[in-house]
C-alpha cells in the first residue's frame, strides 16, 4: 500500500511538472508587436505536442527533448482584444491581449521614475496627469529588480501587465508613459511598455558576458568574472569587502561598538572622513552596500543652544536614522526624499554638539547627496552649513550582491529572460552612474546597443525555419542625453558630466539611434528632473519621424563646422529646422566659451546671423576652440531651433579629458 501511494505521488509530480508553461511576460492585458512574426515560447513535457491559438491563427509545434518549445505566429495588424490560448496536457488562456507597438524601456532612475503618487516621487502636475490618464490602449509591465550571475530564462513581475487609467498610471515609467501617450495620440494604436529599469545602475550591469567577450577593451576583464552561482559570488564579495574596509578603517568591523556611535561623548578622532553631500561610491568607501555611521561636530553659542532648530540633510541614499547629542530626531526610508527634522528646545547644547546619522544603503549609491545648500542646521536666522568633511565608520556589510557589484547582473535577470519577445525598439535613459568613467562610455554604450541587437537575433531555439526574428536586429534605439545638473567641473578644470554627454552624442554614429537633448528641462539641484512630459515628447518625435515615417523636426541644432575670422569664430549647425532661435529678447546667446592657444576658456558673446552663431570675447584675440554647454549645469544655455529643440552640447577640442584614464573594474 505504501509503495502504491508513493507511485501515485510520483506520477502526480511528473504530471504537474510536465504542464505547459509560459514566461511571466505572457499575461492578461499584454501587448504583442504588430507587423512581425510573434514569438511565443515556454516549456512542457519532452516531445509534447503544443497548439497555440490567436485571433484566426492556429499553430502547432512539439517540445524538444529538454521540454523547450517555440512558435512564431504570423504577422498581425494592430487591434484586439484577443485571447492567446496554449493547449497541451493543460490549457493556458491569456485574456485581453492587444496587438500594437511594444517598446522596451530601460536604464537607471530617470527611466524608473514613475508618474508617481501624492507626497511621493512624482512628475510635474501629477494630479492633472493622473486624472487625465484614460488610455486603455496603453499597457505597462514593470520587471522586478533582480540580479543573477548566470543568464535566466524567466523574469519576475509582481504587477503583471497594467491597463492605463487613473488608478494604475502612477506606477508607469514616466518617460515611457509620456512617450506612449504621444505615440498613441498620433497613431491611435495600442502601445505596450516593458519597464526593465533600476535606479543607480551603471551601464556595465546591463551588458551580457558575451558582449564583453566580443570587446577588445573588456574581454580580459570579463575573463576574471567567474561563471558561478550568485551565492558563491556573494561570499567572494563579502570577503573582499571585509579586507578593504579593515584596511580603510584600520580595524575590523565591530558591530557591538556601533551602539555608542550616536553619543555625544564618543571619540571619533581616529575615524576616516568622507565629503558630504556626495555619494560615497565616488570616494574612498567605493562600491559599498551596508550600514555606515556619519558624524559631524558643530560649536554653538549659548543663545543658539537654547532655541528650536531645523536640521536638513538634503537627500540620503537609502535610509537614515538621525541623532543629535544621542537623541533621535528623525528617520526616513527612501533614497529620493529630502530630510528635514525639527530639533526641539533642550537637545542642543552650548559648545560642542554632534550630529550622528546611521545610513543604510541597500544598493546603488550611498550616503548624503544632493544640493549642499540643503545640508544645514537652521537656528532662528542663523544658518550653519554642514557640507564638507564628515567622520564615518562602517557598521556592517550588506550580505547580498547588488546590481553594480559585477558586470551583467541585471542583464542576466532582467533582459535575457525577455529574449526573443518581439518589440519595436528600445528607450534608454542612463548615464548618471557612469559620469566618473565618461570617456569609456564611448565604448560601453555602443557595446550595449550592439549586444542587445545581437542577442535578439534568431539563433538555436529562437530561430524558425525562415531564420527570421520579426523586426529584431538593428531595432530603433532612442536615448535621453543627461539633463543639466550641478555635477561640478567646467571647461578649464574638466567636466565628467559633459564628457558623458559627449559620449552619448558620439553614440549617434551607431545606425538607427536617436538622442533627446534635455539640457533645458533639467533641474540643477535634482538629478531626477520632474519634467518627464517633454522627455517623452522628444523621444516620441524621434520615433514618429524615424520609425513611423511621419516627417517632423525631431532634434535640435548639432555642431557642423566653425570658421575663424579675425577675432571671431563663426559656428555652423546641422538640424536647424526652421532656423536658429533664442528666447533672449535681446538675441544674446548664452552657453558658449572660446579659447586661444593658451587653452584657457572665457565666456563668449554670441548672436545669430544668417542661421550661424557669431562668437567673440575681449579676453581672446585669436580664438581656436569652442565649447557649448560644457558644464554639468547648462540650464542657462539658450540656443534652440524654432521648433523648440535645444542645441546639442559640444566642444571642438579634446584638451582636458578628465575621465580618459578611468576604467571599469570588477568589484573587490
Amino acid at each position: 500500500m505504501k509503495k502504491l501511494f508513493l507511485l501515485v505521488v510520483l506520477i502526480s509530480s511528473i504530471s504537474i511538472n510536465a504542464q505547459v508553461t509560459l514566461p511571466k511576460i505572457f499575461a492578461d492585458n499584454m501587448v504583442l508587436q504588430r507587423n512581425t512574426l510573434i514569438p511565443v515560447w515556454g516549456t512542457a513535457k519532452a516531445n509534447e505536442e503544443i497548439e497555440v491559438r490567436f485571433d484566426k491563427q492556429i499553430k502547432n509545434t512539439k517540445a524538444d527533448k529538454n521540454g523547450k518549445w517555440i512558435i512564431r505566429l504570423d504577422n498581425e495588424t494592430a487591434g484586439g482584444p484577443y485571447n492567446l490560448t496554449i493547449k497541451a496536457s493543460n490549457t493556458i488562456d491569456i485574456k485581453n491581449v492587444l496587438v500594437g507597438e511594444v517598446w522596451l524601456c530601460s536604464g537607471q532612475s530617470n527611466m524608473e521614475m514613475p508618474v508617481g503618487k501624492p507626497k511621493e516621487w512624482s512628475v510635474n502636475n501629477f494630479e492633472k496627469e493622473t486624472a487625465a490618464a484614460n488610455y486603455p490602449m496603453i499597457r505597462h509591465i514593470k520587471i522586478d529588480k533582480l540580479v543573477n550571475t548566470l543568464p535566466q530564462n524567466n523574469v519576475n513581475s509582481s504587477e503583471s501587465w497594467q491597463v492605463c487609467d487613473s488608478t494604475t498610471v502612477g506606477g508607469f515609467t514616466a518617460a515611457g508613459y509620456f512617450f506612449a501617450k504621444n505615440i498613441y495620440n498620433e497613431l491611435k494604436i495600442p502601445i505596450g511598455l516593458i519597464n526593465a529599469s533600476w535606479g543607480g545602475t551603471n551601464i556595465e550591469t546591463w551588458i551580457s558576458r558575451e558582449g564583453f567577450e566580443s570587446s577588445d577593451e573588456f574581454k580580459e576583464m570579463i575573463a576574471g568574472m567567474p561563471k558561478v552561482s550568485l551565492d558563491s559570488i556573494v561570499k567572494l564579495k563579502i570577503n573582499g569587502f571585509d579586507k578593504r574596509i579593515e584596511a580603510l578603517q584600520g580595524k575590523k568591523i565591530n558591530t557591538e561598538a556601533a551602539s555608542t556611535y550616536n553619543e555625544l561623548g564618543f571619540n571619533d578622532s581616529k575615524w576616516p572622513e568622507l565629503n558630504q553631500p556626495e555619494l560615497w561610491e565616488k570616494q574612498s568607501l567605493g562600491e559599498f552596500d551596508g550600514v555606515v555611521w556619519l558624524r559631524k561636530s558643530i560649536i554653538l553659542s549659548p543663545d543658539d543652544s537654547k532655541k528650536e532648530a531645523i536640521l536638513e540633510l538634503s537627500t540620503v541614499d537609502d535610509d537614515d536614522v538621525t541623532y543629535i547629542n544621542g537623541v533621535k530626531v528623525g528617520s526616513m526610508i527612501g533614497w529620493n526624499l529630502e530630510r528635514k527634522y525639527t530639533i526641539p528646545v533642550g537637545i542642543l547644547k552650548e559648545g560642542t554638539n554632534v550630529i550622528a546619522v546611521r545610513v543604510t544603503d541597500n544598493g546603488g549609491g550611498g550616503g548624503i547627496y544632493g544640493n549642499e545648500a540643503n545640508l544645514k542646521l537652521t537656528i532662528g536666522t542663523t544658518i550653519i552649513p554642514l557640507s564638507g568633511k564628515w567622520k564615518f565608520q562602517v557598521e556592517s556589510i550588506k550580505k547580498t550582491t547588488n546590481e553594480n557589484s559585477f558586470p551583467s547582473l541585471c542583464y542576466n535577470a532582467m533582459i535575457n529572460p525577455l529574449i526573443p519577445y518581439a518589440f519595436q525598439g528600445v528607450l534608454w535613459y542612463q548615464g548618471e552612474s557612469n559620469a566618473g568613467r565618461a570617456y569609456q562610455y564611448r565604448t560601453t554604450f555602443p557595446l550595449l546597443i550592439n549586444d542587445w541587437r545581437q542577442k535578439f537575433l534568431p539563433s538555436g531555439l529562437n530561430a524558425d525555419k525562415h531564420g527570421q526574428a520579426g523586426n529584431q536586429g538593428d531595432f530603433p534605439f532612442y536615448f535621453v542625453q543627461l539633463a543639466s545638473f550641478f555635477a561640478g567641473g567646467n571647461s578649464n578644470d574638466g567636466c565628467g558630466w559633459a564628457e558623458l554627454q559627449e559620449a552619448q552624442t558620439l553614440t549617434l554614429k551607431v545606425p538607427n539611434t536617436g538622442m533627446a537633448v534635455t539640457t533645458d528641462i533639467g533641474n540643477p539641484n535634482d538629478i531626477h528632473p520632474t519634467n518627464k512630459q517633454d522627455v517623452g515628447k522628444r523621444l516620441a518625435a524621434l520615433a514618429l519621424n524615424n520609425t513611423y515615417n511621419i516627417p517632423m523636426v525631431c532634434s535640435g541644432p548639432m555642431y557642423k563646422s566653425m570658421e575663424i575670422k579675425d577675432s571671431q569664430i563663426i559656428v555652423s549647425f546641422n538640424d536647424i529646422g526652421g532656423g536658429l532661435f533664442t528666447l533672449d529678447k535681446y538675441g544674446y546667446i548664452k552657453g558658449f566659451e572660446i579659447a586661444g592657444e593658451d587653452q584657457v576658456f572665457h565666456y563668449a558673446k554670441g548672436f545669430i546671423k544668417d542661421n550661424k552663431v557669431i562668437l567673440s570675447s575681449e579676453e581672446v584675440s585669436n580664438p581656436i576652440a569652442v565649447h557649448f554647454s560644457w558644464i554639468g549645469d547648462a540650464s542657462e544655455s539658450n540656443l534652440f531651433n524654432k521648433e523648440g529643440f535645444p542645441a546639442v552640447p559640444f566642444r571642438t577640442d579634446e584638451w582636458k579629458t578628465v575621465t580618459k584614464e578611468e576604467k571599469y573594474k570588477l568589484a573587490n
